[in-house]
């Protein structure tokens, strides 16, 4: 009896945090590898975000994100780095250098100018079997349409490497974060459902690795919340933007935030 009651009472806290109106928020800020990692089957190469011109850049990237005044933020680190928490320290005493990379270009600059006291890493890593799928396409016949859904995937990854060479650092974050270029990058993925059968489920099984390393990441992320008044701000690759939105949407204890609703906002 006290279970079926216990039950019941997280039953009902749990529809009324999900309808109340006050429930934490959570923004995803898709981004593009700053510092050239080059991990990603398709990268965009971008120039030097250190020059004045792409410094003032992301000084404006940096204003709009407050006006989410996020309460903490996550970063693409894994979850237990000790190193982020060093360098962050270090940072905030003047001993730390930034480097390219966004979570110290856009997530420690605006975590201290916020006067956070840490940012928080929630990066888990995965298992990515691409060849599996390939092989499986050239097995089957299908190796050209494998090749064509690649080059397709390779092609979105151009437009935005060159976006970003005519545009401002914001301006090409607004543009990778819409709802069309969000859904343009997931594309690919359930392309890859095409590829498989009940005795080789390989692109099906691409997808699910893919899906488990995100919900643990999204996981980290709602671990963060402490009360329904907290503004969660993640700073990731854009290529796990989409999977998060899917998540928080789908997820009635949070409320979903976009860019493109801070842009205007004074």
């Amino acid at each position: 009896m006290r279970k079926i009651m216990l039950l019941t009472l997280l039953v009902a806290a749990s529809l009324c945090w999900g309808q109340a109106e006050a429930r934490p928020e959570i923004l995803v800020l898709g981004t593009y590898h700053m510092a050239n990692h080059n991990r990603d089957i398709y990268n965009i190469q971008a120039d030097d975000d250190l020059s004045p011109k792409r410094q003032q850049e992301i000084a404006e990237v940096i204003e709009v994100l407050k006006r989410f005044r996020p309460t903490k933020i996550a970063i693409e680190a894994d979850v237990d780095s000790k190193a982020i928490t060093s360098n962050y320290t270090d940072y905030l005493a003047g001993k730390y250098t930034l480097s390219r990379d966004a979570t110290d270009q856009i997530g420690f600059r605006l975590a201290k100018e916020l006067g956070h006291k840490a940012v928080y890493p929630v990066n888990v890593v995965g298992e990515f079997h691409m060849q599996r799928v390939q092989d499986y396409a050239k097995a089957h016949g299908k190796g050209d349409k494998f090749e064509a859904m690649m080059a397709q995937a390779g092609a979105m990854v151009k437009e935005q490497d060159e976006y970003l060479r005519t545009h401002s650092v914001l301006e090409t974050l607004e543009y990778m974060n819409s709802d069309a270029e969000t859904a343009k990058a997931m594309a690919p993925y359930y392309a890859c459902l095409r590829y498989g059968e009940p005795d080789d489920y390989a692109g099906a099984e691409l997808i699910a690795m893919w899906y488990q390393r995100n919900i643990r990441i999204y996981s980290n992320i709602v671990a963060l919340v402490d009360s329904p008044d907290d503004r969660i701000l993640v700073i990731y690759g854009a290529g796990h933007l989409g999977w998060f939105r899917q998540d928080a949407e789908g997820d009635s204890f949070v409320k979903l935030r976009k860019l493109a609703e801070f842009r205007g906002k004074q």
